[in-house]
């Protein structure tokens, strides 16, 4: 039996699986907004996607992606 430890370091979850404070990799945030990871990495750079540079890869919160995705929305009507 393999015992997991779960450390608490504010609000980021160690050992643990907690899908609102999950840190992603840019290549996981791709999959999860099902884009490329290139145009992740670009709109990143750009400051059109919330993430942080941590030394030379970009991370990305689960949580806050959700809230972006929810806030950008745009409805189209027909013209």
């Amino acid at each position: 039996m393999v015992k997991q430890h779960q450390h608490d370091y504010g609000s980021i979850i160690i050992g643990g699986h907690d899908d609102v404070s999950e840190v992603m990799t840019s290549v996981e945030a791709a999959e999860y907004l099902k884009m490329h990871v290139k145009t992740v990495c670009r709109l990143a750079k750009e400051k059109k996607i919330p993430a942080k540079k941590v030394g030379s890869e970009w991370r990305f919160l689960r949580s806050v992606l959700d809230s972006w995705l929810a806030q950008e929305t745009v409805v189209e009507t027909g013209d």
